[in-house]
C-alpha cells in the first residue's frame, strides 16, 4: 500500500458513509448485505465485514437480531451549555434550564460515603482512602437520558456540616459555589478536561447507546484558593449532544 492509499475496507466504509450522510441510504434503510457489498465493490467477505464493523463503530448503523443491519436515525446534536457565568438565584446552569416550562427535564441523585481511590485522591489532592461523599446523578430530558455524572467531595471539608449531602439540607441542589460559601470557602476557579472515548457498558445502557458508541468525558474540578473542593466526571453521548462553552474574558 502506497502513501495516502486507504485499505479496501476503509474505502468501502467511506463510500457507504457518504451515501448515509447524503441521504442515499436514509434512516431505517437496510444496509446492503455482506454478499451485496462484496459484489458491488469487488472485495472479499473479510473486507465487506470489516467495512460494516467500521460503520457500526461510528454509530451510523445498528444490527437488528435476525433482521440485518440498518441505518440509524441521526438526530441533530443539541447543545449543552458550559459557562463561567453563574445563573441568578444560585442554581446550577442545568437546574436553571430545567426551570423553563418548555423543557421537560428531570434529575435524580444518590449519595454515599466511600474511601477515595488513588485516582480521585490525586484529583482532590488528599490521601488515598480518605472519606469522600460520592454523588451519582442521572439527568433526563423527557424520557431520554441527557447525561450522567459522578461527583466526589472531601468529607474533611463538608463532613458533619449542613452541606455534607449535595442534594439535601438547607442548600441542597444549590451547586458547589453556594454550598462551599456556607463553609467560608470561596470557589474561585474551575478546570474542565474534555475527552472522548468508547462508552462503558453500564454507561451506554443508561444513555441508550450501543456497544462502540463514543461518549464525551468531562473531568471537572472546583478549587477554593488552590484547594480542590469537588471533582466530577460528566458523561455525555457524543452523537446526540455538543458541549458549548461560554467563558468570560478578563
Amino acid at each position: 500500500m502506497t502513501f495516502g492509499e486507504q485499505p479496501a475496507y476503509l474505502r468501502v466504509a467511506g463510500d457507504l458513509r457518504r451515501k448515509i450522510v447524503d441521504g442515499s441510504l436514509p434512516p431505517h434503510t437496510r444496509l446492503p448485505s455482506q454478499a451485496r457489498i462484496r459484489e458491488q465493490y469487488g472485495v472479499s467477505d473479510t473486507v465487506a465485514l470489516e467495512a460494516r464493523k467500521v460503520l457500526m463503530a461510528e454509530g451510523l448503523v445498528e444490527g437488528r437480531s435476525g433482521s440485518g443491519t440498518y441505518v440509524r436515525e441521526r438526530p441533530e446534536p443539541r447543545r449543552i451549555a458550559r459557562s463561567g457565568f453563574r445563573p441568578a438565584g444560585g442554581a446550577t446552569p442545568f437546574r436553571q434550564e430545567q426551570a423553563d416550562p418548555a423543557v421537560r427535564g428531570t434529575w435524580e441523585s444518590r449519595s454515599e460515603q466511600i474511601e477515595a481511590s488513588a485516582c480521585i485522591a490525586a484529583r482532590l489532592d488528599i490521601p488515598v482512602g480518605d472519606p469522600v461523599m460520592r454523588t451519582r446523578y442521572v439527568f433526563r430530558d423527557a424520557s431520554d437520558v441527557l447525561m450522567i455524572s459522578t461527583s466526589w467531595e472531601p468529607l474533611a471539608l463538608t463532613g458533619r456540616s449542613p452541606v455534607m449531602l449535595p442534594e439535601e439540607g438547607p442548600l441542597g441542589g444549590m451547586g458547589v459555589v453556594e454550598r462551599m460559601a456556607a463553609l467560608d470557602l470561596v470557589v474561585d476557579n474551575v478546570t474542565e478536561e474534555v475527552g472522548a472515548r468508547p462508552g462503558l457498558a453500564d454507561e451506554l445502557l443508561m444513555l441508550g447507546g450501543v456497544p462502540g458508541h463514543v461518549v464525551m468525558d468531562i473531568r471537572r474540578t472546583y478549587f477554593a484558593s488552590g484547594r480542590a473542593v469537588e471533582t466530577a466526571d460528566v458523561i455525555v453521548p457524543a452523537d446526540r449532544y455538543r458541549i458549548a462553552y461560554h467563558l468570560p474574558v478578563k
